[in-house]
Parts: structure tokens; C-alpha cells; sequence
């Protein structure tokens, strides 16, 4: 057994014998103890002790005299599983009532670019009413199915695009300028507001993915801030396209313009 594995079953409550023990059982059953210890390399004066350990809890029983059948693997894992997800359901009641008396202010850091997709995919699933997001191509192909997935059930989803894309969600716009966006800025950066709930933004830098940190906040002011910094990018893009280009706004872009302002 790899160390990996020895870690993994040691950190859901069973010794190292318990899992040797075990294991033994499992490739070889039903067997006595004096087999169980040889194959295991658990000493013959221990063994019987770690089994009545086993059957105390449900894990191994006799059949017949000094015969051992270990409790088949898929009932050990369901009953782990239940058991884990009873711990976290009582500490989320625990956490519940204290959640008027706990402070959410703070902005908290995401490390590791994994974990920070992660937390996008998490708030965008969770989310109710509305979505501000502003993101470059390469993060957009890592969450536009999560947002059409929440524009398909009801959010508003109101998507800054930091680069071309194939994305094409009914609230878009392209930022003006964009090619020279991650240079001028120092990386590529990621704002996901949800719900004027929680909120996550800043810049993917660094060599390594691994080295990508991120803020996440509930601060309400913080959230405030940031979703009107998302909303004047959409009228920074009719703006531009207006008196930069000189050109006038499509019906399609006036519609937008009318649903971001009435949002206000």
C-alpha cells in the first residue's frame, strides 16, 4: 500500500494496523487470525486485538470459529461518506447560528489558479438574480458554460469581454482596446460579482499558475465598488465606440445601454 493511500485511510480515524488488517481481509476471505497476521505483518500478539477493534465497529465479523469476512468496500465507503457528510452538516448548523455574530468583511485570498476557477464555478452555481463578470478569453472558456448555464435558469448575467470570443451571452460587450489590455495591466485579470453578495477580482500574475492569487470579500462596499467599476466598462465601450470611432450604437448595443443604466 502507498504511503498516498496509508495517509488518506489514516486521516479517516483508522490506525495503520486497522488498515493493514482490513485490506488483508479484503484480498483473502474468510481467513483466521494467524493467516491475517503473516499476510498482513502484523504480530500474531496484536492481531486479535486490532480485529476485536474491527468487530466492535462493524467492520469485520466471524463466520464460523476463528473465521474473519471483512464488511464488503462499498458499505465501508457508504458509511463513510455519511459519516463525513453528518460532520459537515452539523458544523454548517454550528456556523448557521453564528452567522449573525461573525464578521464577513475582510477580503480574503485565493491562491493557486485551480482553486480561484473553482470559486468562480461555486459563486456562479449559487447564484440567484444577477451576474456582473469581467474576464479575458482564456478564463471565459473556463466559466461561460457555468454562466449560460445560470443565464438558461434566470440569472441576468451581464457579461465584459476582455478579448474576442465566441461567447454569446444576450447582456455582452467586448472592452475597446483589448490587445494591449494584459500588457498595460500586468497580467489577466477576473471580476465576478454575484448577487451584490460576494465578490472575487484581480490579476492573474506570475510565472506559475500555482502563484495566482485573488480576493474574495461579502464587503458590501467592496461589492458595491465593484460591480459599478463592471457597469461603467459597458459605457466606456458605447462611449468609445461613439466618439473614438465615431460610429453610432446598434439597436442591439442601445438595448444593452438601456438595461445597464436602468440598473443603476
Amino acid at each position: 500500500m502507498s504511503k498516498a493511500i496509508h495517509k488518506q485511510l489514516t486521516g479517516l480515524g483508522f490506525s495503520r494496523y486497522e488498515i493493514a488488517c482490513y485490506l488483508s481481509l479484503v484480498a483473502h476471505h474468510p481467513t483466521n487470525g494467524s493467516q491475517i497476521s503473516r499476510r498482513s505483518g502484523i504480530a500474531r500478539s496484536k492481531i486479535y486485538d486490532v480485529l476485536r477493534s474491527l468487530e466492535s465497529r462493524g467492520l469485520v465479523g466471524q463466520v464460523g470459529r476463528g473465521m474473519y469476512v471483512p464488511l464488503p468496500p462499498a458499505e465501508l465507503i457508504k458509511r463513510l461518506r455519511l459519516q463525513f457528510e453528518n460532520k459537515v452538516s452539523l458544523l454548517s448548523e454550528q456556523i448557521n447560528r453564528l452567522t449573525d455574530h461573525a464578521d464577513h468583511d475582510h477580503l480574503w485570498l485565493i491562491k493557486g489558479y485551480s482553486q480561484i476557477i473553482t470559486k468562480a464555478r461555486d459563486m456562479i452555481a449559487s447564484s440567484r438574480k444577477e451576474i456582473y463578470v469581467r474576464v479575458f478569453p482564456d478564463e471565459g472558456l473556463q466559466i461561460d458554460q457555468d454562466l449560460e448555464r445560470a443565464e438558461k435558469r434566470g440569472v441576468a448575467v451581464r457579461y465584459v469581454s476582455l478579448g474576442s470570443t465566441e461567447s454569446n451571452f444576450r447582456v455582452r460587450v467586448i472592452h475597446p482596446e483589448h490587445e494591449k489590455l494584459e500588457d498595460r495591466i500586468g497580467g489577466r485579470s477576473i471580476d465576478l460579482v454575484v448577487d451584490l453578495d460576494e465578490a472575487i477580482t484581480g490579476i492573474l500574475e506570475g510565472n506559475f499558475e500555482e502563484e495566482y492569487k485573488i480576493n474574495w470579500t461579502r464587503n458590501r462596499q467592496f461589492i458595491t465598488a465593484s460591480r459599478d467599476s463592471l457597469r461603467h466598462d459597458f459605457y466606456h465601450c458605447f462611449f468609445y465606440k461613439i466618439h473614438e470611432q465615431n460610429k453610432p450604437l446598434n439597436k442591439e448595443e442601445k438595448g444593452i445601454y438601456e438595461i445597464i443604466k436602468r440598473e443603476a
